[in-house]
């Protein structure tokens, strides 16, 4: 039964509960409250002032001025009347009012004469705590001053919200940060599992390539160098987004040689020119040949756009070509190109033709294929080099995409490239540490037509104990291998072995920071997959 020594608020049970939802008892002191309570005491002109918040058996101050405990119990609290009240509650002097002035903080320990509490009130309507000034002399406040204080009350109310929310976004990123992790993991799982037998089927298709084969033999090995190669390019693409959503995907800086990698793309794609197209490569007289940026992706951008462009081209041409538009004492930019004479993009479709699974028609990917999701990565890895992409098309006339990058200059580097090119690399004895049969021997068939001698380690402990016994040049690291996997054996080579052997790491993955935690291995190089033997 309620009293007036033992008030009870008729919500208690969801008031406690709501005081317990911002998990603020037995916290850390802290600034803002603390800063609060200084205002209140200054505004007030109170030596005694606190925010405070009431449990089932105590009154716990989170901030406090001349009180000097961090509780008292709820029975001798005067703020258990205040959770009481929608309003301030004021006493200008407890030796005058009948409720208070034989409470034994009155009469004794902080000798209370002057109290002014405001209830702390969640936007549910709960009171939790409280805010107080106290005095030992009896006095009445002003009107502003109790509207400093009701205001400040509201302040610290809004302060426990927000750290509220701060702790459930906290709690949200961690859940998200988990949810990214088990995604990168099954997209690393998916990705070696995939990619592991597809890179043994173009291997092996290579191989077979080279062989004496007749007409009929080769017509279908080409064609299934081009199925597989469409596959790869699917595979990449759903890898590649997935990167480029979680933000993990970044824009190397490294020299190379800007003619030659668009001679090789140029080189790679002629083999897929219909018979009726003409393909061309115009290279201003003014491009400079060597650059500072990022090859690989300028490469993926190229090949993209380029393979769209000859598969929706049945006669005509297709053209790449780059030009400098402007030149500094430290960069260049280059205006890239791709222009066709195919089916065109009709108009309503140009403001959508960069959104992932967008093709220009639904009968555009029933006849051409290709999952709509090369544009959308295109358009994102031009933006990564803070540049845009255009498109100018007519329906049945052909398309134009081109943009502008950037790239720093660098000085000349063919003749290192015509220097290593030239190197001979004499009779190496290799170690493979791989626990794929199927690559194991396609490795093996590389190897051996290069005159090279190679022993093979189905595990990374293997490894070790062959290395230990053996003089090799170099070794081919698999990452993910039973027993002791790619990392913990080089890590182990380096560090217990204290051995320089170069290690070349073999993967079937493209996932963030994968090279970085190879190179920070002690690996020398990365392989994305068995082919680039």
């Amino acid at each position: 039964m309620n009293t007036p020594e033992q008030p009870i608020p008729h919500n208690e049970l969801q008031r406690l509960a709501a005081l317990k939802r911002y998990n603020i008892l037995d916290t850390l002191p802290d600034t803002a409250f603390d800063d609060a309570t200084k205002l209140v005491s200054y505004i007030c002109g109170a030596p005694i002032a606190h925010i405070s918040f009431i449990d089932e058996n105590r009154q716990w101050f989170k901030s406090e001025i001349g009180i000097g405990v961090s509780e008292v119990p709820r029975e001798i609290s005067f703020c258990r009347y205040t959770i009481m009240e929608s309003k301030m509650v004021e006493i200008p002097d407890t030796h005058s009012n009948e409720r208070f002035k034989n409470d034994p903080n009155v009469t004794g320990g902080f000798k209370v004469r002057f109290y002014a509490g405001v209830p702390l009130t969640t936007p549910d309507g709960y009171n939790i705590g409280t805010i107080c000034a106290i005095d030992h002399v009896s006095k009445e406040l002003n009107d502003d001053q109790r509207n400093a204080l009701t205001i400040i009350g509201k302040r610290v109310i809004n302060q426990l919200e927000l750290i509220t929310k701060n702790i459930e976004l906290a709690a949200q990123k961690k859940i998200a940060d988990r949810a990214v992790f088990a995604k990168d993991s099954f997209l690393a799982n998916m990705s070696h599992e995939i990619r592991t037998p597809l890179n043994a089927i173009i291997g092996f298709t290579d191989l077979l390539a080279q062989t004496r084969l007749d007409t009929i033999q080769r017509d279908y090995i080409e064609s299934v160098q081009i199925a597989e190669e469409n596959l790869l390019l699917i595979v990449n693409d759903i890898l590649d987004l997935s990167k480029l959503e979680s933000g993990h995907l970044t824009i190397e800086s490294q020299p190379f040689n800007l003619k030659n990698s668009l001679k090789h793309i140029y080189d790679l794609l002629k083999i897929k020119v219909p018979k009726d197209v003409e393909f061309n490569l115009f290279l201003d007289a003014e491009m400079p040949e060597n650059v500072i940026g990022d090859q690989g992706r300028l490469n993926q951008i190229l090949v993209n756009l380029t393979g769209n462009a000859l598969k929706f081209t049945e006669d005509g041409e297709v053209t790449i070509s780059v030009k400098k538009v402007a030149e500094t004492a430290d960069n260049y930019s280059l205006k890239f190109s791709v222009k066709d004479t195919g089916i065109g993009i009709p108009a309503e479709k140009l403001k959508t033709i960069f959104e992932r699974f967008t093709q220009a028609e639904e009968s555009t990917t029933r006849r051409f294929g290709g999952t709509g999701l090369g544009l959308n990565i295109v358009k994102q890895l031009v933006n990564l080099q803070n540049s845009e992409i255009h498109v100018k098309s007519k329906e049945g006339r052909g398309s134009e995409f081109f943009f502008i990058l950037n790239y720093k200059k660098t000085e000349q580097i063919e003749a290192e490239e015509e220097q290593l090119s030239g190197y001979n690399l004499g009779k190496l004895n290799i170690l493979l540490c791989e626990d794929n049969v199927l690559n194991q021997k396609l490795v093996r068939s590389v190897i051996h037509n290069f005159g090279f001698e190679l022993d093979i380690a189905e595990n990374g402990e293997v490894g070790i104990d062959l290395l230990s016994k053996n003089k090799y040049d170099l070794i081919l690291m698999d990452l993910q291998m039973p027993v002791k996997d790619g990392y913990q054996t080089t890590e182990y080579i380096r560090n217990e072995m204290n051995s320089n052997i170069p290690i070349i790491a073999m993967t079937a993955h493209s996932l963030v920071g994968e090279q970085e935690l190879c190179f920070n291995m002690g690996m020398n190089q990365n392989l994305l997959s068995r082919r680039h033997f």
